[in-house]
């Protein structure tokens, strides 16, 4: 959530980096904002005035009785009692718009950062970087779906029995290399400094609206009516609010957590786009990165963690290009993020695997979650978080590229998680 005396002062520029985004009804949300604004502070001052004249008169009254004035006393009495009737309905209002202020507000995304492209659909993302050689697959070669038939890894049809479409069942070799895929992406995180972690996969409605889902993507994430809980549709929910309404000391800085969690998503309108197979689930799995920074070192992190997760995908040996994204492409939260993209030999496409973002403080804000600086002062962290990695992509990239006579070749970190160094029927 924006701060609004941020966008005071900077009310230009609000509108500027919010026309990057693409973002509707800039203008009209912005002065709204300002003028509950106005109106909350107009409440704030007659409040505390009126507080202040019952405070003055209740201590006259207690000097008046002591002097014997009893009369006096009587009539600034009658007085406090007046003050403190038309007390009510200031607080009252201030109360509603202050409500008002706040939902104003969260309709805001946050403002994309200065290295952000113009731009409106994926087309107008700016590739950064890549590596990796597309594979030259045999004649024969099939997509992933095909080969997860043939070598008996995933059942489509058996998990829509079960559940539904883009619910699938891993078996055998399928689920062994699943298994092999988290506790390498686990170990990779780990060694490099990160913190394990293992979090609820329901939420309740506070972390929601903390990490930016709730008012946002409400319509995208399974709802338990019964207990007003949230299926999460990635660790960074629950991970990052880990430090909701906390303040860390600025020794503690930075916080670098690391999570695999199942994951679910109703994808809602993404229905005859990239479906097949693994492309688009339901229910999938990732391993997730998060880390909390003083403010001053969030791009720094940002790139750093972009360069951590290249290296994991590189040790996978799968052709990858990084791409950053226009404003128009971009999450509601996000300030500034960093698709990366593994390319699907067997189906000619590029599939986006992960995403890494930097959301400056708008979350932070949402969370409460501050440290204290150098000068004994809380001020608020900043928050990232990336895909490290998301795995349906990634294993269709990784039985698509490596398909063979002798089997489905594994990459040679995997061999010891897997057990083999291969997928085979033998």
């Amino acid at each position: 959530m924006l701060q609004v005396q941020f966008i005071r002062q900077n009310k230009e520029l609000v509108l500027e980096r919010l026309g990057i985004k693409n973002f509707r009804d800039a203008a009209a949300v912005v002065d709204e904002v300002l003028a509950l604004d106005d109106q909350r502070r107009k409440l704030t001052l007659d409040y505390d005035e009126t507080q202040a004249k019952i405070n003055t008169a209740s201590k006259e009254i207690g000097k008046l009785m002591a002097s014997g004035s009893k009369a006096d006393a009587e009539t600034r009495k009658q007085e406090v009692a007046a003050l403190k009737q038309a007390l009510g309905p200031i607080n009252e209002s201030l109360i509603a718009t202050e409500k008002s202020l706040h939902d104003t507000l969260v309709k805001l995304p946050n403002l994309p950062g200065p290295r952000v492209p113009a731009g409106k659909t994926p087309e107008d993302n700016l590739e950064v970087r890549g590596g990796g050689q597309k594979p030259v697959l045999p004649g024969n070669a099939v997509p992933h779906w095909d080969l997860a038939k043939q070598y008996d890894l995933i059942d489509f049809e058996l998990g829509n029995k079960i559940t539904g479409s883009g619910f699938p069942v891993y078996k055998k070799q399928g689920a062994r290399l699943q298994r092999a895929l988290i506790s390498y992406f686990l170990d990779f995180n780990t060694a490099a400094g990160y913190d394990e972690m293992l979090p609820p996969y329901l939420v309740n409605e506070a972390s929601a609206y903390g990490t930016g889902q709730l008012p946002d993507k409400e319509g995208q994430m399974y709802f338990v009516t019964e207990d007003n809980f949230y299926l999460i549709p990635t660790a960074e929910v629950p991970v990052t609010n880990i430090y909701r309404d906390e303040i860390l000391k600025e020794a503690d800085l930075p916080v670098k957590m690391t999570a695999y969690t199942p994951c679910f998503r109703r994808e809602a309108g993404s229905y005859g786009k990239d479906v097949r197979g693994l492309n688009r689930l339901h229910q999938f799995e990732k391993v997730e990165l998060v880390q909390l920074v003083k403010p001053e070192q969030s791009y720094a992190v940002l790139e750093e963690m972009v360069a951590h997760v290249e290296k994991l995908i590189q040790s996978l040996g799968l052709p990858y290009r990084i791409l950053l994204l226009c404003g128009g492409d971009m999450g509601f939260a996000s300030a500034q993020t960093y698709d990366f993209e593994v390319y699907s030999a067997a189906q000619d496409k590029w599939l986006e695997v992960s995403s890494v973002s930097n959301f400056e403080s708008y979350q932070t804000n949402r969370m409460k979650a501050r440290y204290k600086d150098s000068n004994g002062k809380n001020q608020l962290l900043h928050s990232l978080n990336g895909s490290s990695l998301a795995l349906p992509r990634i294993m269709a990239c990784l039985l698509e590229n490596n398909q063979s006579a002798e089997g489905i070749m594994l990459p040679e970190v995997l061999h010891r998680y897997f057990g083999k160094d291969r997928i085979s029927n033998a």
